[in-house]
């Protein structure tokens, strides 16, 4: 009978250690002990492990860098997400090359080909609010090179994501301010075939049905800056039937909401409350402090940023994952 070859997964059950300190444990990691290096290798030898022969001739064809698409730098979450990749990245002794789209699609498309052409070993990207076209993204999988999605992901390309819980923070966002008298809630939306705006537009109406308010489709609007916020909501708040609470898909949105209603000389949140997403330092600046669904965009950085190096050490091979990073409440002077 022929002897099944034992994978670095084996190693790490048998070991009771996790499948990355084993890999690096045989690449010789400064970051490993030498207890752990000995028994590792002792064990490799013992029972014949061989390195996966395909994750080999990807990483000897490729170099020690991973690429990263993300649509805003100077956004909060993004660079809190970028933060936690570059810490896993620099522990595993890789670079890291950064793309910002711009949320702009052809630029989206000009940095896979480009991250493609430099050979890197791997790709960590958040979609651009405008694409809908995902063909650049099955290019970098066609081309043998590992692919995660994170936070704004595609569903129909078969890899590993990492997201937040949307769902179950906008629910709990939505719930904090019926519970707290809001009758009549507004919801401010990135665009619609966003999954990250299907799951949150889901909660907010799930909550809303869960308290048996009415769905006013009037009052969900696809709006998710500062400066669109400012210019559709004067018209919302001149309605004799005016909402009484808003949530917004992020903190800019929400921050533009409160600018406009205190323009209107209502009290927030004495009149309107206003809840966000993410929990940046702009939540903190505006006045009153924004209530808003801490995001961890930190862990989410480390969740995408390990997965990614596991799929390129060939720990994860044929297997993909969807990471879901839990949301909490942050609470402040924005709702009551």
């Amino acid at each position: 009978m022929k002897k099944t070859q034992i994978t670095i997964k084996d190693i790490a059950r048998e070991l009771n250690i996790s499948p990355s300190t084993v890999s690096r444990a045989l690449k010789n990691h400064p970051d490993i002990s030498q207890v752990t290096k000995d028994l590792v290798n002792k064990y490799a030898k013992d029972f014949h492990y061989k390195p996966n022969a395909l994750a080999l001739s990807l990483r000897t064809s490729k170099n020690n860098t991973i690429g990263v698409i993300v649509p805003e730098i100077n956004n909060y979450f993004f660079s809190s997400v970028l933060s936690g990749i570059e810490q896993i990245a620099n522990q595993a002794d890789y670079n890291v090359i950064v793309c910002q789209s711009g949320e702009n699609y052809e630029k989206e498309v000009r940095d896979t080909k480009a991250l493609i052409s430099s050979r890197v070993s791997g790709v960590l990207a958040s979609l651009c609010k405008h694409t809908t076209n995902y063909d650049h993204f099955q290019d970098i999988i066609d081309s043998d090179i590992p692919l995660v999605f994170f936070d704004r992901i595609c569903i129909g390309i078969i890899t590993d994501r990492v997201v937040v819980d949307d769902y179950a923070g906008a629910f709990a966002a939505v719930e904090y301010l019926i519970q707290s008298g809001c009758k009549r809630i507004a919801f401010y939306s990135s665009p619609f075939h966003l999954e990250i705006s299907k799951n949150r537009k889901n909660g907010y109406l799930d909550a809303l049905r869960k308290y048996g308010l009415m769905v006013d489709e009037s009052l969900i609007r696809v709006c998710d800056t500062r400066e669109e916020a400012i210019m559709i909501t004067p018209e919302i708040l001149d309605r004799p039937d005016r909402p009484d609470g808003f949530f917004a898909i992020n903190d800019h949105c929400a921050a533009g909401i409160m600018y406009a209603v205190k323009s209107a000389k209502l009290k927030v949140p004495d009149d309107i409350a206003i809840f966000g997403f993410s929990d940046g330092e702009l939540a903190k600046a505006c006045d009153p402090m924004l209530s808003t669904v801490e995001q961890h965009g930190f862990e989410m950085g480390k969740n995408a940023a390990t997965l990614l190096l596991d799929k390129i050490d060939g720990i994860t091979h044929g297997q993909y994952t969807n990471k879901i990073v839990k949301t909490n409440l942050i609470i402040r002077g924005s709702t009551k």
